[in-house]
């Protein structure tokens, strides 16, 4: 990516983005994006990205994932020029939606979609925060395609690439601004 005062976009998302030890618990080294929210130049880049990855190419609306995928996604669409749509939490939503539970590795979750927010062949890109596992991932896919979206693509500012979630994802396309290995 384009180089500003000698430092490139990338070193300086990378650099917004701060490792937390042992969090939520010991072994696990937790990506904070915070300080990347907070830095106006570093967030513009992500979302300078993912803009010019999408421009012109046919997409309707953009799906966030509750709910940090909701701050890229609320301004992806916004300098797109589309709409919108939340995937939520059960119990968020107020108006008729449609349910995808998924298994986690102890236990199950559930994600939402008002049933109207996506019309049958509209193209979509689903985007969220970070990609781990894969699990709410997939199952925001599995909601916009009962709805007869099509998923043109799953994006994420951060991948954990050892944690194989993008097989779980398959055959959408995945793109991470930064994957970590």
């Amino acid at each position: 990516m384009k180089k500003e005062n000698g430092e490139s976009m990338m070193d300086r998302i990378r650099e917004a983005i701060r490792d937390v030890p042992d969090f939520p618990k010991p072994g696990i080294i937790f990506k904070d994006i915070t300080p990347l929210l907070a830095s106006p130049e570093a967030f513009g880049d992500v979302i300078d990205i993912l803009e010019q990855r999408y421009t012109g190419k046919g997409i309707s609306k953009i799906v966030a994932i509750e709910s940090r995928g909701f701050l890229f996604g609320a301004a992806l669409a916004d300098r797109l020029k589309i709409g919108m749509v939340p995937v939520r939490k059960p119990g968020k939503l107020p108006y008729r939606k449609i349910r995808h539970e998924y298994k986690l590795e102890y236990g199950s979750d559930a994600v939402e979609i008002h049933e109207d927010a996506v019309l049958r062949g509209e193209k979509v890109v689903i985007i969220d925060d970070l990609l781990a596992t894969g699990g709410t991932a997939a199952a925001a896919i599995s909601l916009v395609q009962e709805l007869g979206g099509v998923v043109m693509e799953a994006a994420f500012v951060i991948e954990l690439a050892f944690l194989n979630g993008r097989a779980k994802l398959s055959p959408v396309q995945v793109f991470s601004v930064l994957e970590y290995d």
